[in-house]
């Protein structure tokens, strides 16, 4: 069978994706972690001795913490299936790619197991997203004066 032959016959059987159902539903679960982020906020900042600064980081280690404890309890990777995007994009899915591979590789011990493997999935993350605030940076010192 030619090369030709084979991608004709494996999109011929390959699930058809619906791009503007999986958007909505994008859309709607990231607004709803937006919301649920905001809710957190205004719960912290109800507290009288926490600023909204000190209560925005709270909101982000709550998401986070959220995220890992249901990555590590097997519930986040349904729940990525059917959200797509709207759950993995927002600082949930970083966290649950770090979890993620940290649990895959905790049988090879904590230095060359988790150690060496937690950013496998999010290290490119980390990395393009040094580059980008570098280079943009030095665009914004370059046509901005600093």
């Amino acid at each position: 069978m030619n090369k030709q032959k084979y991608q004709q016959l494996t999109k011929k059987y390959a699930p058809k994706e619906n791009k503007a159902k999986n958007m909505v539903i994008a859309f709607v679960i990231g607004g709803l972690v937006g919301l649920l982020g905001q809710f957190l906020v205004d719960l912290y900042t109800s507290f009288d001795s926490i600023s909204k600064d000190e209560a925005t980081s709270l909101m982000m280690v709550t998401l986070i913490f959220f995220s890992c404890l249901f990555t590590a309890l097997g519930f986040f990777d349904r729940w990525v299936e059917k959200a797509g995007a709207g759950l993995f994009v927002p600082i949930s899915g970083f966290a649950h790619a770090t979890t993620s591979s940290a649990l895959e590789y905790k049988k090879e011990g904590l230095v060359m197991g988790i150690g060496s493997n937690i950013f496998k999935l999010s290290g490119s993350v980390i990395l393009y997203g040094v580059v980008a605030a570098y280079v943009f940076g030095i665009i914004r010192f370059v046509f901005f004066g600093g």
